[in-house]
């Protein structure tokens, strides 16, 4: 049974880039979310195995959003995917719990490599 993915992205482009990735891979794209507020409330409904996260955001960024998502949800995966690679910001998402970050423009070997992981953590 395909692992069900959850992306969160406020780009279409980005949303696209990575169901053509998934496509042919045992993973199913399962709900595409372009805010943090409509995460929170997907990821009840939906119940991925994991989550894409975005961290630049209209209304609340990617950061509080896994923050919180992983306060509800201890057991959740998240990997961060962004063009906002600095280290704090990376230092961050580790902190809070998340299982990886994707630097954009990203490709699709990285990303499967990164949710890989991710499960195998």
């Amino acid at each position: 049974m395909a692992k069900k993915i959850m992306i969160v992205d406020d780009s279409r482009i980005a949303q696209l880039q990575l169901e053509k990735i998934l496509s042919d891979t045992d993973y199913e794209v399962a709900a595409c979310c372009q805010s943090g507020e409509e995460a929170l409330e997907t990821y009840e409904t939906v119940q991925p195995d994991l989550v894409t996260m975005d961290i630049l955001m209209p209304g609340m960024d990617g950061l509080e959003t896994a923050r919180l998502l992983l306060q509800r949800h201890p057991d959740a995966r998240i990997i961060m995917i962004s063009s906002l690679a600095y280290d704090d910001t990376i230092d961050e998402a580790k902190r809070i719990g998340t299982l990886g970050f994707v630097y954009k423009p990203f490709d699709g070997d990285q990303v499967l490599l990164s949710i890989d992981n991710a499960f195998s953590a």
